[in-house]
């Protein structure tokens, strides 16, 4: 709280000048700094320090995008075989954040974390040394174990040290700085996968051990487990019946999410688009949600989450349409441009409904709930978005677009009930 905001100090209410006013002191200074400060002030330190890891982790996260095009162009795998090797991975992300869910309560937020990081970058080198196709599907699995794993102790950080007025901020910051890393990643990896694959699975590693490391040095231990009372266990979780319907809302938009990566390349490809424009077209993604999220993230707290999440969902859809009538670069990138315009708003209110909903020393599990719906999403997006595209690609797309309108539908009739849990995550409804 700033020292105007103290009762008793400071001008007299209404009195202020308007910042950038010429009887502002500093003038457009402080009017920049008023700008800034209403979108990343007040935040703590710790938060900082996981954005700015976030952030490395992101501009080094360059395989998962472009491993349908590794597997086809590369290793030289059929559209199908490739559709179930990253179902593999899809069935690892399942087991993925629930496990990590269970460490975080456990052990921790730091050691999940890092740990996580750090199993996630081995992991990938060994996926970029593999030749067999038993072997690339084996840590195709592993791959899927490990890439989430650090998500629900991420999201149970800023839970714990971020006031609730403030998490759907800090969460849309969160996403600022996976955009802003992911759209060099795009073009960065588009431009290596030219010049060799082999280069993205050792950049993604680096980039997951500094992440880890940044997080064990730098951020601190916000829950230590209470060893005189158990900390739940997911039946716990399961017997809450409103973040069981709403990780099912999540189910159909990851679905839809996921083809993003597992079908857009390989409907560019049949366009006759190259890796690169896939990655310039993805870059936009990441453009978009830097130039969207900084405008609209600290108004979002004035809206209802659920709100939010089903107009999200339906922007999302639009852009999904587009997709079906797209057939070159430019089309495909003013698609995504509108489907980001949704991630953005989906993105900032998911987590922070999980939040709102979880009782504080089960925050992690009820985020392995929310990674185990988005990893149901993502294993059912290859092998169900593989044969769509198989039929034609306006299939698939429309498809996505119908799955986008249904979890709105479904989400604006789960709002009461999650209004109803907003600031009282004790209060589980079974």
């Amino acid at each position: 709280m700033t020292t105007t905001d103290r009762p008793g100090t400071g001008p007299a209410p209404g009195t202020e000048p308007e910042p950038g006013s010429s009887a502002a002191p500093g003038g457009g200074r402080a009017r920049w700094r008023a700008h800034v400060a209403v979108r990343v002030g007040g935040l703590p330190g710790a938060f900082w320090v996981l954005w700015c890891g976030t952030l490395v982790n992101r501009l080094g996260a360059m395989v998962n995008p472009f491993l349908s095009l590794y597997l086809a162009e590369v290793r030289g795998v059929p559209i199908a075989t490739t559709g179930l090797i990253l179902a593999a991975v899809g069935v690892g992300s399942v087991i993925s954040q629930p496990l990590g869910g269970v460490i975080t309560d456990r052990f921790g937020r730091r050691i999940a974390l890092t740990g996580g990081m750090i199993a996630n970058g081995t992991v990938l080198l060994a996926l970029g040394h593999a030749e067999s196709l038993p072997a690339i599907a084996a840590c195709g699995f592993a791959l899927g174990v490990t890439i989430d794993l650090f998500r629900p102790a991420s999201q149970a950080l800023v839970a714990d040290a971020v006031p609730s007025a403030d998490r759907a901020r800090a969460f849309g910051l969160l996403l600022w700085s996976v955009n802003l890393g992911f759209s060099a990643a795009m073009v960065m990896g588009g431009y290596l996968a030219t010049r060799g694959f082999h280069l993205l699975f050792w950049v993604d590693a680096v980039a997951c051990a500094v992440f880890g490391l940044l997080v064990w040095f730098a951020v601190p231990e916000t829950h230590r487990p209470a060893r005189d009372r158990p900390a739940g266990t997911y039946r716990t979780v399961l017997a809450d019946k409103v973040m069981l319907a709403f990780a099912g809302v999540v189910v159909l938009y990851a679905t839809v999410f996921q083809q993003a990566f597992a079908t857009l390349p390989l409907a560019m490809s049949g366009s006759g688009l190259s890796s690169g424009a896939y990655g310039t077209v993805m870059g936009v993604n990441g453009i978009v949600v830097i130039a969207v999220q900084p405008l609209i993230g600290h108004r979002l707290a004035a809206f209802d989450k659920s709100r939010v999440l089903a107009f999200g969902f339906t922007v999302a859809a639009c852009g999904n349409a587009l997709v079906a009538i797209a057939s070159g670069t430019v089309v495909y990138g003013v698609a995504v441009a509108v489907w980001s315009l949704g991630e953005v708003l989906v993105f900032a209110v998911t987590a922070s409904i999980v939040a709102d909903l979880a009782p504080a020393h089960l925050r992690g599990r009820y985020n392995g709930l929310l990674g185990m719906a988005w990893g149901t999403g993502f294993l059912i997006a290859p092998v169900v978005g593989t044969r769509l595209l198989v039929i034609g690609a306006p299939v698939l797309w429309l498809s996505c677009a119908a799955l986008c309108v249904l979890a709105a539908v479904a989400q604006l009739a789960l709002a009461p009930a999650v209004r109803g849990r907003e600031g009282d995550p004790a209060k589980v409804v079974a």
